[in-house]
């Protein structure tokens, strides 16, 4: 990188750690450090939960499927149909469930029901699949920067590690909220940018002439992820999509950490209402980025021959490096960086909380400052882990990458099914769904082992059934404990006016989307 480029990147990282710094001042204690206080606003948390799920892999990844992974093309796009759908049941029910957590972990919205057993059964399904995930991220995230910066793997990995683990253990959450808009706007113009730079070099001529047709029909309805390899067809993207997108807004730490940290549950409801209607338009640029990145592919030769024999996901770093200009470069390097930091920031800082909040919970006595001493150290510690996961992983090769990145879908459904009992189930007990728990997650791994042609989408919904199923039918008719708050599993959510909007406006939103890629499919089809 150029000094100009390289100066860019350096002051976007010093403004993050010096911005910790200044919010590190207010913090009296654990719950200013992990739920800012309650004092967050809706608008701030709806981009941060919509930045959160926006990392380097997918800024990178995303482009190189819709461009040169075989079968790819626009049909990314059908994954975005379950995000308003599974905000819309989020909004109508899950944030009353999410908001019986007391502290900042949380799985105590369950415990309640059904007791500290499934409790901390779902801690450690988050830690464990979270822990290696954060890993994976990181990782991934070093690749990038490395090929963008020409840093090296090692440097590159220290750098992100050390940033995001130094900002996020002084600022908590509210850094990470505040970084993660910075980080939204800075990757959304920086793709801007790129883009219109590829525009430009590739003039006033019909791009889309240039772009095998096949890459432009957004719809594959042919497919159904059972079996016949069809992993991104439709069904699977809608109905595996939807239970995904349903766990991880509502069931992992990072997402819902978001959810009870608003000041009310209306905030909340909006929070996720903003971060649905923003994902869309971000996917769909960087996409639109893919197209032209495909078409550049067919009138540079010599940049095509370039990526001969190297993955797919070389081709946005061997973009950005070659034909970004100067200026423009170190803003598309902070963009990835920003990328990077969004997911790792928040599943530090997470983790931390969790840990505190299961293996040291406070008994009254310890004073604040204290607390949030053990808490930074929490997210410094869990930074080391990521650091020392992402580095296992650069000596370990690509297979052990693509079987940890489905860890997450292992777990997410079991974990979605533990909140379901707790929430609708009169007959489940603590140790049903404990039972029901790793059944669901057995199931799962019996699919990737015993069936590895079926879509690993389908896994989210298999392990929630059958942990559902396990968890009702083995129950003795357990009935909400002493201290539940809340009715018990009919605890349903609101009744106003305003989420039933939410929801229909979310639910409008899923309708647009799918008459768009119908109207791509019919003109490109």
């Amino acid at each position: 990188m150029r000094s100009l480029d390289l100066l860019i990147v350096v002051a976007f990282l010093a403004g993050l750690v010096l911005l910790a710094g200044w919010l590190a001042r207010r913090q009296k204690d654990t719950t200013d450090y992990y739920l800012g206080g309650r004092r967050l606003s809706a608008w701030a948390l709806g981009v941060s939960l919509a930045a959160n799920q926006v990392s380097a892999i997918s800024l990178v990844g995303a482009p190189a499927f819709v461009a040169l992974r075989v079968g790819g093309g626009l049909k990314w796009l059908q994954y975005e149909l379950a995000v308003p759908l599974s905000m819309a049941a989020l909004v109508l029910w899950g944030v009353p469930v999410l908001r019986r957590a007391r502290g900042a972990n949380v799985y105590e919205a369950i415990e309640d029901r059904l007791g500290p057993a499934a409790r901390r059964l779902l801690a450690s399904f988050f830690l464990l699949g979270r822990g290696l995930g954060s890993g994976v991220i990181l990782y991934a995230s070093a690749l990038v920067v490395a090929a963008l910066t020409g840093w090296g793997l090692g440097m590159s990995l220290i750098v992100v590690a050390l940033v995001a683990a130094v900002y996020t253990s002084l600022g908590g959450l509210a850094a990470d909220v505040i970084s993660d808009i910075l980080q939204f706007g800075l990757l959304w113009g920086g793709t801007l940018l790129a883009s219109v730079v590829l525009a430009v070099r590739l003039g006033a001529g019909s791009v889309l002439d240039l772009i095998e047709r096949s890459r432009l029909v957004p719809l594959d309805m042919a497919g159904h992820g059972l079996g016949d390899g069809a992993t991104f067809g439709f069904w699977p993207m809608l109905f595996g999509g939807f239970f995904l997108y349903l766990a991880y807004y509502g069931c992992d730490q990072t997402q819902a950490q978001r959810i009870i940290a608003a000041s009310t549950e209306g905030a909340a409801r909006k929070a996720l209402f903003l971060a649905a209607m923003l994902r869309f338009p971000l996917v769909l640029t960087y996409c639109v980025f893919g197209l032209l990145l495909a078409a550049f592919l067919a009138v540079e030769p010599s940049f095509a021959a370039g990526l001969a024999g190297r993955p797919p996901d070389a081709l946005v770093p061997e973009f950005v490096v070659a034909y970004l200009p100067v200026g423009v470069l170190g803003v598309a390097v902070a963009g990835f960086l920003a990328a990077a930091l969004s997911s790792i920031d928040s599943a530090l800082n997470s983790m931390s909380a969790v840990t505190m909040e299961e293996f040291f919970p406070s008994d009254g006595g310890a004073a604040g400052r204290l607390r949030i001493f053990w808490a930074r150290f929490g997210t410094l510690a869990w930074g080391a882990w990521a650091a020392a996961a992402g580095w296992w992983l650069s000596t370990s090769g690509e297979t052990v990458i693509e079987t940890i990145n489905r860890v997450g879908s292992v777990l997410y459904g079991p974990m979605l099914a533990l909140f379901l009992l707790a929430w609708r189930s009169k007959r489940a007990d603590g140790r049903s769904a404990v039972v029901g728990g790793f059944a669901g997650v057995a199931a799962n791994l019996l699919l990737a082992y015993g069936a590895p042609t079926v879509s690993w989408l389908w896994w989210n919904l298999a392990g929630c059934l059958v942990a559902v199923v396990i968890g009702h039918i083995g129950g003795r008719g357990g009935s909400p404990s002493s201290g539940d708050r809340h009715g018990g599993p009919t605890a349903v959510a609101p009744d106003d006016k305003s989420a039933r909007t939410l929801a229909w406006l979310l639910v409008a939103e899923f309708a647009a989307i799918l008459s768009l890629l119908v109207a791509l499919t019919i003109i490109f089809g």
